[in-house]
């Protein structure tokens, strides 16, 4: 399962790069790195985060070699990628939010980590490299914008960092769950409750 999550959300992420570099009109050079970068972001700040050497992320060849072939075919294939549910690629997004918050959680889960760390490991998984990837393309970061994003992470945080989430098929229900709430926020505009700044 944790290979699983990590090809998906590898795959997703490389993508997601891939569309924004597209839109922003980057070179074949700028798609590959911006591509990268959206991959393996997230797993690199989680390391961070929790002690683990970032040379660990070069372990990972087999995940690179997936992530160049699919960041190969949708330059090659434009239509491919451009082919998203909503606006701005969110489709590739949410999907790459979904694997990577759960893989996140269960790597920490895994290594004994208390719950603050698989909520924390899960929003850094999930959002990391996307977070990277918008300063990079000069975009407002999608966790910061309007539409709930970076809140989602909590689900697989808390249900897999408390142990109430173990096999398989209840990872992957977590996953849909997570990408179809990003979706559903997206879509019908859902936003956290906010304060506008006191008057003068």
């Amino acid at each position: 399962m944790w290979e699983t999550l990590n090809v998906i959300g590898t795959i997703a992420f490389a993508l997601s790069g891939v569309n924004v570099a597209l839109e922003e009109r980057y070179d074949l050079m700028g798609v590959y790195i911006l591509g990268f970068i959206t991959a393996f972001g997230g797993g690199a700040v989680r390391n961070l985060l929790i002690g683990l050497p970032v040379s660990e992320l070069w372990d990972q060849g087999a995940l690179f070699t997936v992530a160049f072939l699919a960041m190969t075919i949708a330059f090659l294939f434009p239509r491919l990628v451009r082919w998203t549910l909503l606006r701005r690629g969110i489709f590739f997004d949410a999907i790459g939010l979904g694997a990577f918050s759960v893989q996140g959680a269960l790597f920490a889960y895994s290594i004994g980590l208390p719950l603050s760390a698989c909520i924390a490991a899960a929003a850094l998984t999930g959002t990391g490299g996307g977070m990277i990837r918008d300063v990079l393309a000069g975009r407002k970061p999608l966790f910061l914008q309007k539409e709930i994003y970076i809140a989602w992470t909590l689900i697989p945080g808390v249900v897999v960092g408390l142990g109430w989430v173990t096999s398989g098929g209840e990872l992957i229900a977590v996953v849909v769950l997570v990408v179809i709430m990003r979706l559903c926020s997206v879509h019908f505009q859902w936003s956290l409750p906010s304060r506008l700044p006191a008057s003068h």
